[in-house]
This record gives C-alpha cells, sequence and structure tokens, in this order.
C-alpha cells in the first residue's frame, strides 16, 4: 500500500502513474464473520457490543468486474447500517451476501465467510472494469452507497425502486471501512476540492438519504416557508436535513437529547430547538401502550416554538418509540416522511389523525444516483457543510461503531483508512477560506 499512498500524497501523479500501480493481491478490512453471526443470541439490542463483533481483518482483493471501479479508501465514516450488521439485526447481513451471490457468477464474489462493512468512502480510483468510461485511474472520488442492476424496467424511472437494488457495503460486500473498496462505476462521485479526505466522506450516505427525504420528487418535497420537524436534529442524518432546510427556506424544529446536541444545531443555523430529555417526553406508558398526552403536550411545545404552526413534514426515523407522536404532530395535510426504525420496526400510531386529517405517510430509502449527485453538488458548492465530530483510525473502527450504536455522538464520526492523519486532501484552499469557520463549527472545533 506505500506506493499506493506515496502516489495520493505526492503532487503531479498522473492517471497513466496511477495505472502503472501493482494493486496488492490483499488489504485490510473491517468484517464480520459468519461464523459468529450467532454471538449475541439472547441478549438485547442495546447490550450488543460492536467492539467484540467487529474485526480488522486481511482479505483478498476481488476480482475487478465490468462496470467497476477499485477504489483505494483514504477515509470512511460510520453509518447505522453498519451497526445493524455488526450487532446482527435483524438479520444477519449474510443473508444479503447469499442471495446476492445466486444471482451471476460476478455476484458469486460477494458471498464469502466475511462481510467487509463500511457505506462511505473518498478515495482515489486505481483501476476500473470494462465499459468504464468516466472515471481513470486518479481521480479522486467519493462513493455513494446505491448499488442497482439496471436490468429491469422497474428501475429505470427511479432506480431505488429496481428488484436488485442494494446498499452497498450492506448488503453487498467489499464496503469501504477497508483501504480498498469495490463499487460499480456508477457510484462515483467527485470529491468536493475543499474538504480533507475524513470530512469528504462524511456526508455521503446521510446527506444523499436527507436531500430525498425532504427535497425529492420522491420524498416530502420541501417548499419555502415549510416547517420542517427533525428528530435527531444533530445527528448524522439530522445534521444534514437540518442545512438542508435552512437552505431550502424552511423553518427546522430540531428534536435533541443533550444541551450539548442543541447546541451543534444553532450553530448550523437552527433556532427552534426542543431537548427531549431536559423536557422528559415519555410517549410510551409501557410496552403496549402509548401516552397521548404527552403526543399533545409535545404538539403543543412545537406549537409555542413556532408561533403557532404545526409542522408540515415529520423526518421521522426512530420509529416505534416516536412515530405515534410523529403522526400526531403533523399538520393537517402534513408528511411524515420514514427512513428508518431505530427504536424498533413494528411502528403504532392512531389512524384517526392520519385519515381524518389527510396527512401522508411516505417510506423513503437512501438515494438514486441524481440524487445522490445533487446533494453532493451542494457540499461541493459549499452550500452544505460536513458535520464531522471525530475520526478514528480503521484498527478502532468498532470503537467509532459502538459511540453510534449508544448515541455518544454527535453529526457524523469519520474513520481513517490509509489515510494517515487527519487535515489531508484539501485541493481547493480558496474555498476552504470560504467556509473555514462554518466547517470548524460544524466540526466541534
Amino acid at each position: 500500500m506505500k506506493d499506493i499512498l506515496d502516489a495520493i500524497l505526492g503532487d503531479g501523479a498522473s492517471a497513466d502513474d496511477f495505472a502503472a500501480l501493482s494493486v496488492p493481491e490483499s488489504y485490510r478490512g473491517v468484517t464480520v464473520r459468519k461464523d459468529e453471526a450467532a454471538m449475541f443470541e439472547g441478549l438485547d439490542s442495546s447490550d450488543k457490543d460492536p467492539r467484540l463483533s467487529l474485526h480488522l481483518d486481511e482479505v483478498a482483493t476481488p476480482e475487478l468486474g465490468p462496470g467497476e471501479a477499485l477504489v483505494a479508501v483514504m477515509a470512511s465514516a460510520i453509518n447505522y447500517n453498519t451497526v445493524w450488521t455488526s450487532i446482527f439485526e435483524p438479520v444477519s447481513t449474510f443473508a444479503f451476501l447469499e442471495r446476492y451471490g445466486k444471482m451471476s457468477p460476478l455476484s458469486r464474489r460477494h458471498d464469502l465467510p466475511y462481510h467487509v462493512v463500511g457505506s462511505d468512502l473518498a478515495g482515489v480510483v486505481l483501476r476500473t472494469g470494462p465499459g468504464v468510461h468516466t472515471w481513470r485511474p486518479g481521480d479522486e472520488v467519493v462513493a455513494h452507497c446505491l448499488s442497482v442492476e439496471l436490468e429491469s424496467a422497474d428501475g429505470h424511472d427511479d432506480t431505488m425502486l429496481d428488484p436488485e437494488q442494494r446498499i452497498w457495503g450492506f448488503e453487498t460486500n467489499f464496503g469501504g471501512l477497508a483501504q480498498l473498496a469495490l463499487v460499480k462505476s456508477n457510484q462515483l462521485m467527485p470529491k468536493p476540492d475543499h474538504l480533507t479526505w475524513e470530512e469528504a466522506a462524511s456526508p455521503g450516505l446521510v446527506n444523499s438519504t436527507a436531500y430525498r427525504l425532504l427535497v425529492s420528487r420522491n420524498g416530502a418535497v420541501m417548499k419555502q416557508g415549510d416547517t420542517v420537524l427533525i428528530w435527531g436534529g444533530s445527528g448524522g442524518l439530522g445534521s444534514y436535513a437540518t442545512q438542508l432546510a435552512l437552505n431550502g427556506g424552511a423553518t427546522p424544529v430540531c428534536v435533541v437529547s443533550s444541551p450539548a446536541k442543541a447546541e451543534l444545531c444553532r450553530s448550523m443555523g437552527a433556532e427552534l430547538i426542543i431537548d427531549r430529555a431536559a423536557e422528559d417526553y415519555r410517549f410510551w406508558r409501557d410496552e403496549q401502550t402509548q401516552d397521548q398526552q404527552e403526543w399533545r403536550r409535545f404538539g403543543a411545545r412545537i406549537r409555542e416554538l413556532t408561533g403557532g404552526d404545526d409542522p408540515n413534514i415529520v423526518l421521522e426515523h426512530p420509529g416505534r418509540e416516536t412515530f405515534g407522536a410523529s403522526t400526531f404532530v403533523a399538520r393537517r395535510g402534513g408528511t411524515i416522511v420514514t427512513c428508518a426504525s431505530t427504536s424498533g420496526y413494528l411502528h403504532e400510531y392512531d389512524n384517526r389523525y392520519l385519515w381524518m386529517n389527510l396527512k401522508r405517510v411516505i417510506g423513503s430509502h437512501f438515494a438514486n444516483y441524481r440524487e445522490a449527485w445533487e446533494a453532493n453538488r451542494l457540499i461541493a458548492k459549499g452550500r452544505i457543510h460536513p458535520t464531522l465530530s471525530k475520526a478514528y483510525p480503521l484498527a478502532e473502527t468498532g470503537q467509532a461503531v459502538f459511540e453510534v450504536h449508544r448515541n455518544l455522538h454527535q453529526g457524523k464520526v469519520g474513520v481513517l483508512c490509509l489515510a494517515p492523519e487527519v487535515g489531508l486532501g484539501v485541493r481547493d484552499q480558496d474555498l476552504r477560506g470560504l467556509h473555514a469557520e462554518a466547517i470548524n463549527r460544524f466540526r466541534g472545533a
């Protein structure tokens, strides 16, 4: 890997220089192991420890196929799907790899006794397979996580509807928490020149997800003047949703769980903030019964902050714990858009407040290439900024995932893969200077 890293960190290496570099037969990647998939059986989700299930292993470099690219990964980031993989919930991700492996001789590469995880990266293209014409060795890139076959007509209006749509690094192998990664070439996007490697790696999944949730015609179609309730407004997803709301002329109401997280939302420009821990909202009386009085108290607090407005849009991802309240507080004709269920998948709500008030629930899952490209373009133009709180070395990925699992983090948590230290990779110092204050503030500096 030394020659690869030297070429990336040096000046003036050409596409031909990168193409001439030898690709190692193996590399270091963060894995879960198939023979350990039952290691947490009988434990509650909160008691499952990713530090026990995630390993830094030497793995074989995969064969490069048509339409694919092999990328030297300088940095990656932690998403909640890696938490799910690491605790083998809701199912072991080896079930995904086994199913994918049956699709074709080429996809059989992914069905292995180990799973290299991670759904974000910033790095440099090393090799491209047959049929790739847009990207060349030496290109500095980020990757979005939609892996799609596009052999079905169903996917050609919105690739997220393709029956063979998968999330790279979660439902496929050879993910981004590694020194090398295998992606489809239509996952690649230009790395924003004013960002460091670890900053550039952090927005991919969550920023694209937030863009589809709020802005896209496939989501809530947010407009100027909307009130947007954002659960976890300082988190990996919520911090980008907050910025998109502000950038699009909407008013975010950020729900957080600590004064420090409230302060991060303020640093992004949000003014309306609810600290749910300090105000002690308890939406469930017990495991079977929700407390509608708490829904009403929560709705009254939102109207107090907004001057009487209920949310046009509720960005819902906690799931079971909050979904009933989210459905209740959305305004008449409003939209609840949901993309996850970190507190549980079996949602309960009072349907009277949905049907009689003409509300809509929209399911949203990541983003298509166009949505991801537009979200990345906002990053590249400095309209949206990374919200990276810290970056761990690759060997400490388990600790990074543990912090996300236990909600001990703010914004995104990054991982240095080949990058030897933070702060490298900035190519446009002028643009960096224009946005340095915001970038540093969002990083908690």
